[in-house]
Order: C-alpha cells, then structure tokens, then sequence
C-alpha cells in the first residue's frame, strides 16, 4: 500500500491520461481505450498505465502501437498538469482483467453444467444396498448387551 502522495500522484496521472487519449491523442490507430488503473512507484518517477481496448487482435496491437508513438506528448501533459519536479516516466500495459474475468465465467458456467449432471444423476440414484446399512449391526449390538445382562456374574474378592 503506497503513501497518500503516491496514491494521488496516481489517481491524477490517471485522469490525465484518460483525458489526454480523448481530446488531444488523434492517433486513428488507437481504438476505444479506458485507462482502467495507474501504479506509481514510492519515488514517483515511474507509472504503469494499464489499459482495456475493445476489439480484435489487429486493433489491440495497433492501440498499443499508438499509446507508445504517443508516449512523449501524453509525458509531458503528465508533468505540466503535475507541476513536480520529476515527471515520472510512462509505460502502456494492457489489462488481462477482462480476459480473467471472461475465463473465469467460461469455467463457474461449465462447473454449474457439471453440477446440474450430479444432481440429476443424484436424484434418480438408488442404494447399492439396504437403505440403512448399519440397523441390522444395531439390532444385532441390543441382543449382544441383553445377552450379557443375563449372564451371571462372578465376583472377585480382592483381598482374598
């Protein structure tokens, strides 16, 4: 967990970059891009941008062709908007959240399918046996306990 500082420092190259990638960046290569989280390290002079593109393979390489043509202006945008003495560098890294999250739904869909089968299968399953496989050794330990009550009992004298 990073300071305050750094986490504002952050949170406001997020916005500039998200407002440099609308309005000034004219790139037409660049598809629809949402700057989805920015990670600032402790001395502020290095921020990951991480980015999501709508799209297929061809647009998605040539996003990320045009945010690194872009790279320099959006930098220096950074740093007027900033006002600090080190403008930290940038780099464009493209989010695999929504890959995540789409394979994560692909696999809790099929565990669902799979679960729906057991419980089918479940439901028409019959015992392999009785129903209750452990009444016959109960009734069996109730005769076993009232034959030993009938039983004599010898008693020891222990200081005989």
């Amino acid at each position: 967990m990073g300071s305050m500082r750094v986490n504002k420092v952050a949170d406001r190259v997020k916005v500039i970059v998200a407002e440099m990638l609308e309005r000034r960046v004219k790139d037409p290569r660049i598809g629809f891009v949402t700057v989805t989280d920015v990670r600032v390290t402790g001395d502020t002079q290095h921020a990951t941008v991480f980015y999501t593109v709508m799209g297929d393979a061809d647009e998605l390489e040539g996003t990320a062709a045009a945010l690194e043509s872009a790279k320099g202006l959006i930098r220096s945008e950074v740093g007027k908007q900033l006002g600090m003495r080190h403008t930290p560098s940038l780099e464009f890294v493209r989010d695999a959240v929504p890959e995540n999250a789409r394979q994560i739904e692909d696999l809790l869909t099929r565990a669902r399918e799979r679960d729906a089968r057991v419980a089918e299968k479940a439901a028409r399953a019959e015992y392999a046996g009785d129903a209750d496989p452990y009444k016959a050794k109960a009734e069996e330990l109730e005769e076993q306990v009232a034959l030993e009550d009938q039983a004599p009992r010898i008693d020891r004298d222990p200081e005989a």
